[in-house]
């Protein structure tokens, strides 16, 4: 009788600790999916799907001081193309310098009239000429603000009988403004400089 309750007391002791092992795996489970759900939570709040084209890009969300630099280049470089990309058609014209004269303050719209004074404009329209420009490269000063730039530039200038390699070099400043449908990056440039624009090539056609 005393082997029979010896035995009993022992598988007692034996189902406690299983018991004890299986609550406690239990809890530790919990914890560990709790902690997962939540994680992953955190991650899925830092992605962004952008629908472009009929195709779903995945973004993810950061803090704007890292990439400063990328949309501050992107800023100068959208700047230049839309106030140097010119078509001989006055609407093209037109639509580019207002979408330029977004970006930037009075110091661009006093270069904008400057040209427009000396019939830059009508030239290019009435010599069917076309203008491009390659950014070669954008030099930033991001420890003061406002951010002081360097744009370096390359302009192919095509007329009927000759393409004009021409030098560009600009300078000015940015500033933050707030974001909107005509200005995404939130920056202004002012204080516009062009220190440069000079012939470096011909070719006759």
């Amino acid at each position: 009788m005393f082997r029979k309750m010896k035995n009993i007391d022992t598988a007692f002791k034996q189902m406690r600790m299983v018991s004890l092992v299986v609550v406690v795996g239990s809890v530790v489970l919990c914890c560990y999916v709790i902690y997962k759900c939540f994680s992953v939570a955190m991650t899925a709040q830092d992605k962004v799907f952008v629908l472009a084209n009929g195709k779903a890009l995945e973004a993810y969300a950061s803090e704007r001081k890292d990439n400063v630099p990328v949309e501050v280049r992107d800023h100068i470089k959208t700047f230049h193309g839309f106030f140097f990309n010119l078509s001989p058609d006055e609407k093209v014209i037109n639509e580019n310098i207002t979408k330029a004269l977004y970006l930037a303050d009075e110091s661009a719209k006093r270069q904008y009239d400057n040209l427009k004074e000396g019939n830059y404009y009508s030239n290019i329209i009435s010599g069917n000429i076309r203008q491009e420009i390659t950014i070669d490269s954008i030099s930033l000063d991001i420890d003061h603000y406002p951010i002081y730039f360097l744009c370096k530039a390359t302009q192919v200038i095509t007329r009927s009988s000759t393409i004009v390699h021409r030098s560009l070099v600009t300078e000015g400043y940015l500033r933050e403004v707030s974001r909107s449908d005509n200005n995404p990056h939130g920056f202004l440039i002012e204080r516009w400089k062009i220190l440069e624009n000079k012939d470096i090539s011909v070719e006759n056609r």
